[in-house]
């Protein structure tokens, strides 16, 4: 017979602990077993919801091409700073923007 991996008291427990607010990482040392199979545990058994992916800094503020049209508004050429950074656009605005 094949050894169980999770009695069913062990079970109700980690799902209870998670229910509760007990990082998976911390239930996964209380019993010691690895994060990633407490983790699948609690995906077969329903019960675990994944936590939402951070949006990147990428997404934020205004693309470089729309920087690079504040910028050139000013009067600036912009011909040839496409490969610049973002950070260093911006920091061309500011200059020739004031």
């Amino acid at each position: 017979m094949a050894q169980q991996n999770y009695s069913a008291e062990m079970t109700a427990k980690i799902i209870s602990d998670y229910q509760n607010g007990v990082d998976v990482a911390d239930i996964a040392t209380s019993i010691e077993k690895s994060i990633r199979s407490v983790r699948s545990k609690l995906v077969r058994e329903g019960v675990y919801v994944a936590k939402p992916k951070a949006t990147s800094q990428k997404q934020q503020g205004p693309t470089k091409k729309e920087l690079l049209r504040d910028l050139e508004q000013t009067g600036f050429d912009v011909q040839g700073f496409e490969g610049a950074t973002k950070d260093a656009i911006q920091r061309l605005i500011a200059h020739f923007g004031n």
